[in-house]
């Protein structure tokens, strides 16, 4: 069926409108002459001409104007955290519809290439300003601290014996100290990244985890990896480590088991047996947040970094259940 306008839809219904009430205005007056009787049927007959007639009009507009309450109703549930929805009229829509439902669909298409160009601006400069204040940290202040000790082992030899001791615990408060400056700067930079490939990445990250927390947790690879861009890699090692961070902090699990899945899709689980909390709306505390786990999950930041290589983040809890994050990319 060829599209028309909608003018021309309704220019043709009213047409076909005044055509019937033409031909029975005619046929009225032809039959007025006929006496009573048939004045009073030929009016009826007006009547019955006319409310057919409105009826088809409406029946006809109405369905012309459906495929634009249906563009409406995809419009009011477009969420840019899910994207690739899209709007599709039938075949007989009409034109003008098929226009604005086509600019709809290429207007979404620029703000999701807008907001992914835009997100991956700001995480890049996240990443760039991380790195500067890891190097910043590795560079002057762990070599301030390394001053330091030299002084104190150098002030140590030639202290008095009652001195000694409070010199050495002031060397172990400042070994400390570039100990967790070290970590924090890899936390900021993942140089294992860089150095040693995602795997085995992960497989330190997991392992770290496990020594500094006493949690029992255990990394696992399934499939071979295929070649995933320098960015899809930092994705899967940022939300490995922020989902780890966050277990430490609010989950009270004894199990971890970090799994990476390159079979048909890759996929990263991370699950904890710890409290759980109830991830659905109406359950979030006064900043927002999902109750049960205070300072939230971070989850806003890995939906928006799964987001920008292309993926889906999805998170499964409930209370003394556990909570299982789920990192999906597209297939390998």
């Amino acid at each position: 069926m060829r599209t028309r306008t909608l003018l021309t839809q309704v220019l043709a219904v009213n047409s076909l409108l005044v055509g019937i009430t033409a031909i029975v205005a005619v046929v009225v007056t032809r039959d007025q002459l006929g006496g009573a009787a048939s004045n009073a049927e030929g009016l009826l007959l007006l009547a019955l001409a006319v409310f057919s007639a409105v009826l088809l009009n409406s029946l006809l507009i109405r369905r012309r104007l459906e495929p634009m309450e249906r563009l409406v109703r995809t419009m009011d549930q477009v969420d840019l955290n899910a994207p690739g929805m899209r709007a599709s009229p039938p075949r007989w829509a009409a034109r003008e519809v098929q226009k604005l439902t086509t600019g709809f669909n290429r207007m979404l298409s620029r703000i999701e290439d807008e907001r992914r160009q835009a997100g991956r601006a700001v995480l890049r400069g996240q990443e760039q300003e991380r790195s500067r204040i890891a190097q910043d940290l590795h560079d002057e202040v762990n070599q301030a601290l390394t001053g330091i000790l030299l002084r104190l082992e150098a002030t140590t030899m030639d202290a008095p014996l009652a001195l000694r001791p409070e010199l050495q615990e002031t060397k172990r408060l400042a070994n400390q100290a570039m100990e967790e400056l070290l970590q924090l700067a890899r936390q900021l930079r993942p140089t294992a990244l860089d150095d040693h490939g995602l795997i085995p990445a992960l497989a330190s990250q997991v392992e770290d985890f496990a020594q500094r927390s006493g949690i029992d947790a255990r990394f696992s690879r399934h499939g071979d990896m295929p070649s995933l861009t320098d960015e899809e890699q930092l994705v899967i090692y940022r939300v490995t480590q922020e989902s780890l961070s966050n277990i430490a902090q609010h989950a009270n699990a004894t199990q971890v088991r970090v799994q990476l899945s390159f079979v048909g899709r890759t996929v990263l689980r991370i699950s904890d047996d710890g409290a759980g909390f109830d991830p659905g709306p109406g359950n979030e505390g006064p900043n927002g947040r999902p109750r049960g786990r205070v300072g939230g999950l971070g989850l806003s930041g890995m939906r928006e970094r799964a987001l920008l290589i292309g993926g889906n983040l999805a998170l499964f809890s409930s209370p003394s259940e556990g909570t299982t994050i789920e990192l999906t990319m597209g297939a390998t």
